[in-house]
């Protein structure tokens, strides 16, 4: 029981000790070279709920996985929090996704076997768990295993530079709302075994996130909530890897181009997303001009066009 409550505080803890790294660019201009995010793999099924830390990314990734479920990548560039989780495995389309990133460290707690060498041979920095105690991860005595494991960024060196990871994934940011779009004050998204709904509160302009059916909430009970939403509609096709009951990882194609809707202040626009080669952020315009967001958190939701 005393164990419980000591990881029960270490979790609440996050909330208050939340480290800013440096000031993030609101304006999402181009990031320097060599700036560096934190790309942490969370656990999203209901046992896995409330995560830890989400509210603090700079971009949280949506991702459909095996059974038609979702599960989230957490991109962390500006802020820092003191834990975050629970973390669960990566998948091959964590591995194009983050090539956009300058050799992002990528929190994981494993992967299947014949996608570890991909992993080893990617431009990023793994660190799944070690066996010895004292790392960087912790299991919590909250929650259920798998359910319960966790990750102390700060003591991983060097995760974060301080440069918001918006403007290397290629987003531009503006105050200023962009004209055109339709009102909207409700969007869903359906994956084969999980839903996410985006209302729009004019009182805190932003996105409330829901899932599942459920107000989505932060470890305090606060409710999760994006400046920015973005519809990103991919190619989901099954991969060459499966889990262990013989399902087929599904692998979201984030190279190429197609349709979007982005939603930001209470209005919905459709766009087209560009991002031509793996190496380079994904770009939005509507009208053939840039789409800007609103600065804050973006959510991306990968959809199966």
């Amino acid at each position: 029981m005393r164990r419980r409550a000591l990881v029960t505080g270490v979790l609440g803890a996050a909330v208050a000790a939340c480290k800013p790294v440096a000031s993030p660019d609101a304006n999402g201009s181009a990031a320097p070279a060599g700036a560096r995010v934190l790309a942490v793999k969370i656990d999203n099924v209901g046992a896995a709920r409330p995560q830890t830390g989400l509210e603090d990314a700079d971009i949280v990734y949506v991702e459909q996985v095996e059974g038609g479920l979702s599960r989230l990548m957490a991109v962390f560039g500006s802020r820092l929090p003191a834990v975050v989780g629970p973390v669960r495995s990566a998948r091959e389309t964590d591995l194009e996704l983050l090539r956009q990133f300058d050799r992002p460290t990528l929190a994981y707690s494993g992967a299947q076997s014949r996608l570890r060498p991909l992993i080893d041979a990617a431009p990023l920095r793994a660190v799944a768990p070690p066996g010895a105690s004292g790392g960087p991860y912790f299991r919590s005595g909250a929650k259920p295993a798998p359910h319960n494991l966790y990750l102390r960024p700060a003591k991983l060196s060097r995760p974060a530079s301080g440069t918001g990871a918006g403007a290397a994934a290629g987003f531009r940011f503006a105050a200023a709302p962009p004209a055109g779009g339709r009102a909207e004050t409700a969007h869903t998204v359906r994956f084969p075994a999980a839903r996410f709904t985006f209302d729009w509160s004019a009182a805190r302009r932003r996105w409330l996130v829901g899932m599942d059916g459920r107000a989505a909430v932060t470890a305090d009970g606060a409710r999760l909530a994006a400046a920015t939403v973005v519809v990103q509609y991919v190619d989901v096709r099954a991969s060459r890897f499966h889990d262990k009951l013989g399902s087929a990882s599904p692998l979201s194609r984030t190279v190429g181009s197609g349709r979007a809707v982005v939603l930001r202040d209470g209005r919905a626009h459709d766009a087209t997303w560009s991002r031509p080669g793996a190496a380079g952020g994904t770009t939005f315009t509507a009208d053939g001009r840039p789409l800007p967001f609103a600065p804050g958190q973006v959510w991306v939701v990968f959809a199966k066009k």
